[in-house]
């Protein structure tokens, strides 16, 4: 039986290339295309793909929106975005929305083909830029826990006053400290995580919860 697929994309020429190349597949079947969230999120219920498609820039709705409410009604539904975006914050947005695998639009026909495969089999494929970007920001976390790792409890506690907005005097009179005891504890806190202001450390920090 052949895999049936949805398209959610809004540009008309992208939705008809993909359809007809799925079309045009051994054991692949375009089910039915969508220009709008709003419309996917209507229609795909109704009519039960095995796989979806998802753009993520979308008028209205994005595309990560889509993907959550689709998999509130249909939890089984594999879903792929297939989008431009790289950017690291949309690739964990749309995983945790439900997505199970992320493409580049610039990804090759052939492996647009394959992917549909892998998830369907239960698989997670991801373009490789897109792979890359993950592995790169769970290794940016290890080595961001193993340097909070280093700082002494003090040290912590002027962290988090830092990173939530405190100036040195409101961190000094909250801790009973001086003030150049708490630009000393900064200084420290600078130098074990290879940070040089305020902002760096405060990613650092919320990096980490």
């Amino acid at each position: 039986m052949s895999i049936t697929i949805s398209i959610v994309e809004d540009n008309r020429g992208t939705r008809e290339t993909v359809a007809a190349l799925l079309n045009e597949a051994g054991g692949l079947r375009c089910l039915s295309v969508y220009p709008t969230a709003e419309d996917a999120i209507v229609g795909i219920p109704a009519e039960k793909p095995d796989v979806a498609l998802v753009d993520i820039n979308l008028p209205g709705m994005n595309g990560i929106q889509c993907v959550s409410r689709l998999k509130t009604v249909l939890p089984k539904l594999q879903i792929l975005m297939l989008t431009r975006y790289e950017e690291s914050d949309m690739i964990f947005d749309a995983l945790r929305a439900g997505a199970s695998g992320y493409l580049l639009k610039k990804t090759m026909p052939t492996e647009l083909i394959d992917a549909i495969g892998q998830v369907h089999a239960g698989g997670a494929p991801m373009s490789m830029k897109i792979a890359r970007s993950v592995v790169a920001y769970f290794h940016q976390a290890a080595q961001t826990t193993s340097a909070m790792e280093n700082l002494s409890a003090r040290e912590e506690e002027i962290l988090k006053l830092l990173a939530t907005g405190y100036s040195y005097k409101e961190m000094a009179e909250q801790l009973f400290i001086s003030i150049d005891t708490v630009r000393s504890h900064i200084k420290h806190i600078y130098e074990k995580l290879h940070v040089r202001s305020r902002a760096e450390a405060a990613m650092k920090f919320f990096g980490k919860q």
